[in-house]
């Protein structure tokens, strides 16, 4: 069973950094295509932030381009979203995603509020 656990979340002042992290159990962490971060902010749909595949490739929404950044640690078996230079719209709930093959696993969210 494929465990995704985010951590990191937190209230951060506008201008300000936060570091999230998502954590997979096991060895299957070395299995998946990609990996990477959407968000949710009330009352909006789910939308793609950052990601990247098991060969570096990294891609980014235009939204966060220049502030955030996707990183992988295959020895602690973690994907890192540094954001930096946050704003108000970034307020929302942070989800990690795994691809496998044809398959898609999520993470349970961590909440991320900007305060100006």
């Amino acid at each position: 069973q494929v465990q995704l656990v985010e951590s990191g979340g937190g209230l951060v002042q506008a201008g300000g950094s936060l570091r999230l992290s998502c954590a997979a159990s096991g060895s299957i962490f070395f299995r998946f295509n990609a990996m990477g971060w959407h968000r949710q902010a009330p009352g909006k749909q789910r939308e793609f932030v950052a990601r990247i595949t098991s060969g570096g490739y990294i891609d980014y929404a235009d939204s966060v381009k220049g502030r955030f950044t996707i990183s992988r640690d295959n020895a602690k078996k973690t994907v890192d979203l540094q954001m930096n230079s946050v704003k108000g719209e970034d307020t929302a709930i942070y989800y990690c995603n795994a691809e496998l093959l044809s398959s898609n696993y999520w993470g349970q969210g961590t909440q991320v509020t900007v305060s100006s």
